[in-house]
């Protein structure tokens, strides 16, 4: 199980108290009106999937039902951070450590 450390409650809490909500930082097109709907079509069903690192949203439904951003490492589904949206994630692809807590005991890199 994991335990999730919620940004606006100040607590590790268990996972069952939260829900991811998708992939975090999209940008919304800046004139809806003006885009094509092939271009409309990626904004609202198109997501990165990717193996490693992936910046997500998630609610804390359980506890104060406020949405963050976390950094979650996909091979391992390790959570490396929680933030506030709107502020910047620490880990990033170029700022990313070569190996998590998992991966360690395994003796593997990522």
């Amino acid at each position: 199980m994991l335990h999730i450390f919620c940004p606006h409650c100040g607590e590790l809490r268990s996972e069952e108290e939260f829900h991811a909500s998708g992939q975090a930082h999209i940008p919304r097109p800046l004139d809806p009106g003006a885009c094509t709907d092939a271009e409309w079509g990626d904004y609202m069903f198109f997501r990165d999937n990717p193996r490693g690192l992936h910046h997500e949203l998630w609610n804390h439904v359980a506890g104060c039902r406020q949405f963050f951003n976390a950094t979650r490492n996909t091979v391992t589904y390790e959570i490396l951070e929680t933030y506030l949206i709107g502020s910047k994630p620490q880990f990033t692809e170029q700022a990313a450590p070569l190996t998590t807590t998992a991966t360690r005991e395994l003796g593997e890199k990522v």
